[in-house]
């Protein structure tokens, strides 16, 4: 993102510092009809940062395609989990992973 030039900053603490009542809205429409919106269309989910130990060739497979590759890695895994079902936060893969861990016999 470029700088601010002096003029653009000056600009935005003139219009930062009018009260709400002070700024002229006659030129915009009023929007009534809200049947066209899209719910969460700008919505982005919050990240939280983890550490994760991949294969090498996965690694190397992922940087080739440049920078980004951990925005690539976090699309993969939303496809993975929108492809599989359910909600994505639901505890089916925590009680298929109970069954599946093996048991040790003491006898």
């Amino acid at each position: 993102m470029r700088k601010l030039t002096k003029e653009q900053k000056r600009d935005i603490a003139a219009i930062a510092a009018k009260k709400d009542a002070e700024i002229d809205f006659s030129d915009i429409p009023e929007v009534i009809d809200w049947s066209g919106a899209e719910m969460g269309k700008f919505y982005r989910p919050p990240k939280k940062s983890v550490t994760m130990r991949l294969d090498q060739d996965i690694l190397d497979w992922l940087k080739a395609y440049g920078r980004g590759y951990q925005t690539k890695v976090n699309l993969l895994l939303r496809h993975a989990m929108s492809s599989a079902g359910g909600n994505g936060g639901s505890s089916a893969g925590r009680t298929e992973r109970k069954r599946s861990r093996r048991t040790h016999s003491t006898g």
